[in-house]
């Protein structure tokens, strides 16, 4: 089951940041609303001590901008947007994701190699 578990997390590890780009494609999000919206994703299993690193992380790299926004409850949220270079990284991954994917499916999915 251990080996499961790190399998899990090194998938988790290379495709969750492109996961949180794609979330904020087309809608500024605040971070609770992305740690919230990955949560429901079992197989992500994302908790707030990943995606607020995560975040910052992505900011400092130039792929997502922040701003701070009033909130109708409580106080401000920092609201998180795809830069050019973010999307220009997320079209590079849809693009390379699918041939992966592909080539995995083909070799994991029959066992054969042809």
């Amino acid at each position: 089951m251990a080996e499961g578990a790190q399998l899990a997390s090194g998938l988790r590890r290379g495709t969750l940041e492109f996961c949180v780009l794609a979330m904020v494609e087309f809608e500024d999000r605040y971070g609770t609303e992305i740690v919230r919206r990955l949560a429901e994703e079992q197989t992500l299993a994302a908790t707030e001590g990943t995606i607020y690193p995560l975040l910052s992380r992505l900011r400092r790299g130039g792929l997502l901008d922040s701003k701070w926004a009033e909130s109708p409850s409580g106080p401000p949220r920092r609201y998180y947007s795809l830069t050019p270079t973010g999307r220009s990284s997320l079209a590079y991954f849809r693009t390379e994701w699918v041939s992966f994917r592909q080539t995995v499916d083909r070799l994991v999915g029959t066992g054969e190699i042809a």
